[in-house]
């Protein structure tokens, strides 16, 4: 096997790693969701969160809230990520789940989450997820898609 196929199909495991993740936290209570971002994400998910989005490596740390040094120490050592990052990334998965339910399709979901957004000022919805308040208007957002409104 080639190292391109090799690597294609790496990335695809990964893509559904992630997406099999962001859908297991929405059946998980909000109890079990905060004990997990206490204890840190494992370090497979920012591979996966890498992939589902096809972030650089700059633009996940940003996302994460951490240095590009940080990320790539977490991820070479396999630590789980803090609090702080554990918690951005929950909310990501929360926000990426809630686009595979209103687009019906990951791939869909993918590209909406990464593409500018007229509606967030210009932003794509991914990077609107840094903070909370971003987080919110992506939401309505998708609520206004669900139920037929513009975006």
């Amino acid at each position: 096997m080639s190292a391109q196929i090799q690597h294609k199909g790496d990335n695809q495991r990964s893509v559904a790693t992630f997406w099999r993740l962001a859908s297991s936290l929405q059946t998980q209570s909000e109890t079990q969701r905060l004990s997990q971002i206490k204890q840190g994400f494992a370090a497979v998910w920012v591979g996966s969160l890498k992939s589902a989005f096809r972030l650089s490596t700059p633009e996940m740390a940003a996302l994460l809230g951490l240095s590009t040094s940080t990320l790539e120490r977490r991820q070479k050592d396999k630590k789980p990520l803090d609090a702080v990052s554990s918690e951005r990334l929950d909310r990501v998965a929360s926000i990426a789940a809630l686009a595979q339910s209103v687009f019906e399709d990951q791939e869909a979901a993918s590209r909406w989450l990464s593409t500018p957004n007229e509606g967030l000022g210009g932003n794509a919805p991914l990077a609107q997820c840094e903070t909370e308040i971003g987080a919110n208007q992506v939401r309505r957002i998708l609520h206004a898609l669900e139920w037929g409104g513009a975006a």
